[in-house]
C-alpha cells in the first residue's frame, strides 16, 4: 500500500486525542472530513497534515533561510509519506489594520497603482506615489486616512445653559481655568445669557472667531493688573490648541478628553481618499485612482477591459483573475476600497478563499476549514463548484465540513469520533457517501428540516426604526418579544447592521455572543475561562491551609523546572524544534510541594482531571455547580476542567462562549452564527438550549444561515435580496411555514431541505 503514490499515507498518528490511527487520503479527490465538534479531525488535518507538509517543504532551503522562516515540530506520528505542497485556508479572522482593505488583502492595489503610474493622464511619476503610504501621493490634510477630527460644537457648548453657568463642557476652555475666566470676564460676551439666545452675530464671534480681515480683544485680570488678549474663537482656539498637535504630549488635558469633543468626518481635500488632490488628477478613461478604487467589482472588469494601452493592456491582464475570482465568488458588489473589518463573516470567507485560488499550479493540497462558514445555502452552490475545479485540476481538496451539502460533494468521506474529546480520535468510517449511510450513526446524508408548525406568539416586540447604518435602506422592523427569532439572507445583506447596529443602539441590555475569538492560550483552561479556577483554588487553601497560590501553576505552585508549562523546549539550534514533556512534573505543571496536598482525596491536577459530567459529583460549591451546569447545557459534558482553551476546536470555542454568557441573567440573547463549527447533531443538542430559555422567558434572536435553525424558529426574518448596495431591505417576516409560501431565496432552500 505504501508505494502508491497517488494517495497520502499516514500512519500511526497521535496528535491529541487522536488513538494511533492510519489513513490513507487519495489524492486529486475531494476529501471531507466530518464528524462531532471535537472528534479529532482538526488534530489529522492541521496538526498533521498540513504542519508536516509545512515542515518538509522547508527542509528544501538553505539553512540560513530556514532559520527566517516559520519552525514546525515533526508531529507526533509514525509515518507520513507523499504529501504535496499545501494552502490552508483556515477560519481564523482575518488579520489587518485600520487601513486593510480588499484591494490591499488581494493584492491587487500594487497592480492598480501600476497601472496608473504607466497610462494615467497627465502622468504622475512611480507606482509608488499613488500610493497614501507615500510623502507624495498621501493628503496633507488628512494624512492619508482619508478622514479627519473636527471640532463637534454641539459636544463642547450646551446652548442652554450661560457662560458663567459652565456652557463650555470642555474644561481647558471653561473657569475656572484661565482660558474660561478670560471667556467669562473679558467684557466681550454677556456671560448669564443662555447661548441660545445670542444674537447671530454674538454667536458666531464667541464660537468662529472675528470676521476676516478684522480684530477682537478681550481683558484679563490678573493679580498685578490687566491685558488685553485677542479673541480668536472656541473653534478656531481648540483647534489650534488640541487638534494641531501631538496630543500625546498634552499633559493637563487627557487625549480621551480632546477626542469626546470631536467627531470624525470625511476629508474634504481628498474626499475621503486619503491621496493627494495632485496625485487624483491622473485618469485613466476619465476615472482617477480613488474612483477605480470604488468601483463594484463587476464594473472594475468593464474598465480593465476597455483598457488599449499595449503596456496598459499587459497589467492590466495581471489584476484581472484577482478581481474575476470575487465576482465569481459572488462578491461582485465590493469594491477595492471596502476595508477588511467591514466585510461580513460570509464574505471575509469567500475573500480569504479567493486570495489562495488566483494560481494555476496543481498537484497542490488545498486545505479548507469549514469553507461553508457564514455562507448562505444559495452561496454554498458556488463554493461547492469551486471545490470540484479545484480537483479538477489535478489538485487534492480536503475539507472539514459539517454543511450536508459540502459532504455530498465528496469522493472520499472520512468521519471522525465516535465521539468527542477523549471518546473521539477514531475513525469511524472512510469511504463514498453510500458506504457512509450504512456505517455512520453519527452523520445522516438524508437529514431532512423539521419546520416548527406550532410557533410560540408574542404579545410584544422589539422596535426598530428607519435604520440606516451601512447598507441599510432605512429599515423599520418590530422583532417579536419572548420568543426564538432566526434572521438570515445572504453574506452581505444586512444582517448584522440591522442587529449589532440598529438593534443594539435601542436594546443595549442585550447580551450579544459575537464571533470574535477568546483569547485562547495554553495556561487558559476551562475552569480559569468560566470563573471557577479561583473557587477550586480556595477550597484546596481553606482545607490545606496553605496559600491559595500554590495551587496555581502560573504563581508558586508552578513546577520550578518548567515554570508551569508542562513541557520544556530544548535548544537544538537549527533543527526542528521539540516539545517534551517536563521530566520533572512529568507534564503535571505543579511542583510536588503543590500536589502533596489534597481535597477528599484528590490534588489539584486530579481535580483538573475531572470531567465536566464528573465535577459536580466531587465539587458541591454552588457557584461552581451553576457554572458547570451551563457547560454541560451546551454539550461540552465531556471536557475536562484542566482543558486548555488552546486545544479546543471551532465549535467547541463558540459552545464555551456561549455558555459564559447563558450565566448571566439577561432577556435578550442575540447570536451571531451559533451553528459555526457544529455537526448537526450538535445543533440539535444547541436548539435544545434556544429553547429552554425561550421557555424561562428570554427572548433568542439568531443570526443563522443554517436551515435547522430557521426551520426551529418562531418568527424569520429574512433580509436582502443582494449583498451589499443591493442588500439593506427586508424580504420576509413570519414563520417558518408561511415562509415555504415565500419566493425569497432562502425559503427555495428551505422547501429542498423539508423534502431531504
Amino acid at each position: 500500500m505504501a508505494d502508491k503514490r497517488d494517495e497520502i499515507i499516514l500512519r500511526g498518528l497521535r496528535e491529541n486525542n487522536l488513538k494511533n490511527i492510519d489513513l490513507n487520503i487519495p489524492k486529486e479527490k475531494i476529501n471531507v472530513f466530518t464528524g462531532l465538534s471535537g472528534s479529532g479531525k482538526s488534530s489529522v488535518v492541521f496538526d498533521t497534515l498540513a504542519t508536516e507538509s509545512r515542515r518538509q517543504m522547508t527542509l528544501n532551503y538553505p539553512l540560513y533561510i530556514r532559520h527566517l522562516m516559520p519552525r514546525y515540530e515533526r508531529p507526533h506520528a509514525d509515518l507520513m509519506q507523499h504529501l504535496s505542497p499545501v494552502v490552508v485556508v483556515e477560519q481564523k479572522p482575518i488579520r489587518g489594520n485600520s487601513r486593510s482593505t480588499v484591494g490591499t488583502y488581494m493584492d491587487i492595489d500594487p497592480l492598480i497603482r501600476l497601472l496608473f503610474s504607466r497610462i494615467g493622464s497627465p502622468p504622475i511619476g512611480s507606482a509608488t506615489e499613488f500610493s497614501r503610504e507615500s510623502s507624495f501621493g498621501n493628503c496633507p490634510v488628512c494624512n492619508g486616512f482619508g478622514e479627519i477630527v473636527v471640532p463637534d460644537i454641539t459636544k463642547i457648548i450646551d446652548h442652554t445653559k450661560s457662560l458663567r453657568d459652565s456652557a463650555v463642557r470642555f474644561k481647558p476652555l471653561a473657569p475656572p481655568g484661565w482660558q474660561g475666566r478670560w471667556i467669562v470676564d473679558g467684557g466681550l460676551f454677556d456671560a448669564d445669557l443662555p447661548i441660545k439666545d445670542f444674537t447671530e452675530d454674538k454667536y458666531n464671534l464667541l464660537v468662529y472667531g472675528p470676521p476676516e480681515g478684522k480684530q477682537a480683544f478681550g481683558t484679563y485680570y490678573y493679580k498685578d493688573g490687566t491685558t488685553e488678549i485677542e479673541w480668536d474663537g472656541i473653534i478656531p482656539r481648540f483647534i489650534r490648541l488640541y487638534i494641531n498637535r501631538d496630543l500625546t504630549k498634552l499633559k493637563r488635558t487627557s487625549q480621551e478628553d480632546v477626542l469626546a469633543m470631536t467627531t470624525h468626518t470625511t476629508c474634504p481635500t481628498c474626499e475621503g481618499s486619503g491621496l493627494n488632490p495632485k496625485v487624483l488628477e491622473c485618469k485613466i478613461n476619465g476615472l482617477n485612482i480613488a474612483q477605480y478604487d470604488h468601483l463594484e467589482l463587476t464594473e472594475l472588469l468593464g474598465e480593465l477591459a476597455k483598457i488599449q494601452d499595449p503596456v496598459g493592456t499587459s497589467i492590466a491582464q495581471q489584476a484581472f483573475p484577482n478581481v474575476k475570482q470575487l465576482v465569481d465568488l459572488g462578491l461582485g458588489y465590493l469594491s477595492l476600497a471596502r476595508k477588511m473589518g467591514t466585510l461580513s463573516g460570509g464574505e471575509a470567507q469567500r475573500v480569504k478563499i479567493a486570495r489562495h485560488l488566483g494560481s494555476s499550479l496543481n498537484n497542490i493540497t488545498y486545505i479548507f476549514d469549514e469553507p461553508s462558514a457564514g455562507l448562505h445555502p444559495e452561496e454554498i452552490d458556488m463554493l461547492t463548484h469551486m471545490l470540484k475545479n479545484l480537483r479538477d485540476n489535478h489538485n487534492t481538496v480536503v475539507v472539514i465540513e459539517h454543511n450536508l451539502a459540502v459532504i455530498k460533494t465528496a469522493d472520499e468521506i472520512i468521519e471522525m469520533g465516535p465521539g468527542a474529546g477523549v471518546s473521539g480520535g477514531e475513525v469511524v468510517y472512510q469511504g463514498t457517501q453510500a458506504g457512509l449511510k450504512k456505517a455512520s450513526a453519527i452523520t445522516d446524508l438524508n437529514h431532512k428540516v423539521t419546520i416548527n408548525k406550532n410557533p410560540r406568539k408574542a404579545e410584544n416586540g422589539f422596535s426598530i426604526k428607519d435604520a440606516a447604518a451601512n447598507n441599510l435602506k432605512n429599515v423599520s422592523v418590530e422583532i417579536p418579544k419572548n420568543v426564538l427569532v432566526s434572521v438570515c439572507g445572504v453574506s452581505g445583506s444586512g444582517k448584522s447592521s440591522l442587529l449589532f447596529g440598529g438593534f443594539m443602539e435601542n436594546y443595549p441590555e442585550t447580551i450579544a455572543v459575537s464571533q470574535g475569538s477568546i483569547g485562547t492560550s495554553s495556561r487558559s483552561t476551562l475552569a480559569t475561562y468560566m470563573g471557577i479556577m479561583d473557587d477550586i483554588r480556595s477550597i484546596l487553601a481553606k482545607e490545606t491551609g496553605q496559600p491559595v497560590g500554590l495551587f496555581s501553576f502560573n504563581s508558586t505552585g508552578a513546577c520550578p523546572v518548567c515554570e508551569g508549562k508542562g513541557v520544556t523546549t530544548p535548544d537544538v539550534a537549527f533543527a526542528d524544534p521539540i516539545t517534551v514533556t517536563c521530566e520533572a512534573c512529568r507534564g503535571t505543571r505543579y511542583s510536588d510541594e503543590a500536589l502533596s496536598h489534597r481535597h477528599l482525596g484528590k490534588n489539584i491536577v486530579e481535580i483538573l482531571e475531572l470531567s465536566i459530567d464528573e465535577t459536580n459529583q466531587y465539587l458541591k460549591m454552588p457557584k461552581i455547580v451553576k457554572k458547570v451546569d451551563t457547560l454541560k447545557d451546551v454539550g461540552l459534558g465531556y471536557l475536562t476542567l484542566g482543558q486548555t482553551t488552546s486545544s479546543l476546536s471551532g465549535g467547541e470555542v463558540q459552545r464555551l462562549k456561549l455558555a459564559s454568557h447563558l450565566k448571566k441573567e439577561g432577556q435578550i440573547y442575540l447570536l451571531d452564527e451559533p451553528s459555526l463549527g457544529l455537526h448537526t447533531k450538535d445543533n440539535a443538542h444547541l436548539l435544545d438550549v434556544f429553547q429552554g430559555l425561550v421557555d424561562k422567558g428570554n427572548s433568542v434572536i439568531l443570526i443563522e444561515h443554517n436551515l435547522n435553525f430557521i426551520a426551529a424558529s418562531d418568527w424569520v426574518i429574512e433580509m436582502g435580496p443582494g449583498g451589499g448596495k443591493k442588500g439593506g431591505e427586508v424580504l420576509f417576516e413570519g414563520t417558518p411555514v408561511s415562509m415555504l409560501q415565500s419566493g425569497t431565496l432562502t425559503a427555495k432552500w428551505l422547501r429542498k431541505g423539508v423534502k431531504g
